[in-house]
């Protein structure tokens, strides 16, 4: 396949093939704008950048992007694995370099009521903020960027990709782009000059002064809610619970739509008294209308022993969501359930019928309403 130039056609296909996981692109993927064998970031470099938000101390760098907030020793990096202390400056190393291209369905994301059936061209680097025991995409998400084969696509590149694909977003997703910030931010500002939106699935675990300068030039988001204990966060996440709420409500408030996905992990999040303190404080906290997705755990990384989440579990936690108030409850992971579909709030109707990632109708007028009882069904329909 190396000398041939894909068609798109056959793009699209290899970016959909596979299941949940990402596909790296690397070494011989013949795109344009692609390189087989770039090598490993340095700072500076021309996959580096100076980072955005830091300060100095004593004890060496502090970075300002994540609660985490690192204090970073000479030649040494943060937890995250893309901050490098060098020459007296904090710099990232995950910058035009990423290691993971897709074109996916935007439902992927999950995105249920964004932009229904477009797709969105996904990036990611290596390197997380965060420490998930059961991280599905760990094997990018907890290395460097000096360890992954890299492409080379710069800011511009990227947007370039996602027009010449038919995209009408671009996704920064599958580690988390919290650790490449000044990356997706770039990115960012150039696809909204070009009237492609800008997607984050995220964790959501950021400071506020970066995530407000972020906010200007996103569209929408899905933010991994992972559970409603600090405890949790900690044990199972390697992060704390208040910065994740501060954030989706800082999302809401600045008009960015938005998504939320709860991972049901067992022994862990499975706790209905906990899911059912969690749904109340969405209820209570206004997001009655934003979609939540309850998603399927499978065995994956550091908990590879558990069993996958029971079929009885999300469909109980999701009548948990709805009975608090939650309009747009759905089972992610969970092939062949009607809790993938989108019905009207108020008569109940069936709107969009869905088979995994797959739009079989779609029945939303186009000013967003239901045609039967014309109740305003919350999301971006064009």
């Amino acid at each position: 396949m190396s000398g041939k130039k894909l068609t798109k056609r056959e793009f699209l296909k290899l970016g959909f093939a596979g299941s949940a996981g990402v596909m790296a692109l690397s070494g011989g993927f013949p795109l344009k704008a692609f390189a087989a064998n770039v090598p490993g970031p340095s700072a500076p470099g021309k996959f580096s950048r100076e980072a955005m938000f830091y300060t100095p101390t004593a004890r060496g760098m502090k970075c300002l992007i994540c609660p985490n907030e690192c204090q970073i020793k000479p030649e040494e990096y943060g937890d995250c694995r893309t901050r490098y202390n060098h020459d007296g400056k904090l710099y990232t190393i995950a910058y035009g370099n990423p290691c993971a291209v897709h074109v996916d369905p935007v439902e992927k994301k999950p995105l249920y009521h964004f932009l229904p059936e477009s797709t969105a061209f996904s990036i990611a680097t290596a390197g997380c903020n965060l420490a998930c025991l059961n991280c599905q995409n760990w094997e990018i998400s907890q290395a460097s960027p000096l360890d992954t084969r890299n492409m080379d696509l710069m800011p511009e590149s990227v947007v370039e990709q996602a027009q010449q694909y038919g995209c009408r977003s671009i996704a920064y997703t599958y580690s988390d782009p919290v650790a490449f910030y000044e990356y997706t931010y770039d990115t960012a500002k150039i696809a909204r000059l070009k009237g492609i939106k800008n997607i984050l699935v995220s964790a959501g675990y950021i400071n506020k002064e970066p995530l407000r300068e972020w906010v200007q030039y996103v569209d929408a988001a899905n933010i991994d809610l992972k559970s409603f204990s600090n405890e949790t966060y900690e044990m199972l996440n390697a992060g704390t619970l208040q910065p994740v709420l501060d954030t989706l409500k800082f999302l809401k408030d600045n008009g960015v739509w938005l998504e939320i996905t709860n991972l049901i992990v067992p022994n862990w999040t499975d706790d209905m008294e906990m899911i059912k303190k969690m749904c109340g404080w969405l209820s209570e906290n206004g997001f009655s209308e934003t979609p939540l997705f309850f998603s399927r755990f499978y065995p994956k990384y550091k908990l590879a022993q558990l069993p996958a989440t029971p079929r009885e579990t999300l469909e109980k936690a999701r009548e948990i969501a709805l009975k608090a108030g939650l309009s747009y409850v759905y089972i992610g992971n969970l092939p062949g359930t009607d809790a993938e579909n989108t019905y009207c709030p108020s008569c109940k109707k069936l709107l969009i019928e869905r088979k995994g990632y797959t739009i079989l109708k779609n029945e939303i007028t186009a000013g967003g309403k239901c045609p039967a009882c014309s109740t305003k069904i919350a999301g971006v329909w064009k």
